[in-house]
C-alpha cells in the first residue's frame, strides 16, 4: 500500500506556495509509519510521472481557485478531481491535468485520489502566505492526517526542540 503525499506550489509566488509549505510542514512535524512519501512537487508536471507508479492513495495538496473566499479550504476526491483540473482551479492545472491523464493512460492511476486545496488570496511576486491562507494551514495539517488515518496510515510527532 503505497501512498504518496505531494505538495504543489511555487514558493515565491505568495499563495501559490501553499501545497510546498504544508508538506514541508507536515514533514518537519511527523513520521509517518509504513510507505509513505511525502514530496516538494514544486511546479514540476510531467516530471512527477514515475512517482505515481505502483500508488495505492495519492493526496495532492494545492492553491485551488474555486471562486471562494481567501483561506477557504477545498477537498477534492476521485472522479472530482480530473474534472476539476480539466475545468480551471489549480494555478498549475494543465501540469497536474497532463499528469494525470498520462498515468491513466499508463495504467497508474491510484485507488484513492484526494485534492486538499486553499483559496488563495494573491499569487504575485512574494515569498509568504497571506495572513487568510498562512490561518488555513493548521487546520489543513489536521484534515489530512485525518485523511491519513483513514487510509491507515500511522504517525508520530517528531520531537520538536
Amino acid at each position: 500500500m503505497a501512498i504518496l503525499v505531494l505538495g504543489l506550489g511555487n514558493t515565491i509566488m505568495t499563495d501559490d506556495g501553499f501545497g510546498v509549505e504544508v508538506v514541508t510542514t507536515l514533514a518537519s512535524r511527523y513520521h509517518f509509519l509504513g510507505p509513505v512519501q511525502l514530496i516538494d512537487g514544486g511546479t514540476l508536471g510531467l516530471d512527477l510521472l514515475p512517482l505515481l507508479e505502483e500508488l495505492d492513495s495519492l493526496l495532492i495538496i494545492d492553491a485551488l481557485d474555486m471562486g471562494g473566499q481567501p483561506g477557504q479550504i477545498f477537498r477534492l476526491a476521485g472522479d472530482e478531481v480530473p474534472r476539476a483540473f480539466a475545468s480551471k482551479l489549480s494555478v498549475h492545472q494543465m501540469g497536474l491535468q497532463d499528469l494525470l491523464a498520462v498515468a491513466e493512460l499508463q495504467g497508474h492511476v491510484p485507488r484513492n485520489l484526494v485534492v486538499w486545496g486553499v483559496q488563495p488570496d494573491c499569487i504575485e511576486l512574494g515569498t509568504e502566505l497571506t495572513a487568510p491562507v498562512a490561518a488555513a494551514v493548521e487546520p489543513l495539517l489536521a484534515n489530512l492526517l485525518e485523511e491519513l488515518a483513514g487510509w491507515g496510515v500511522g504517525y508520530e510527532a517528531r520531537d520538536r526542540k
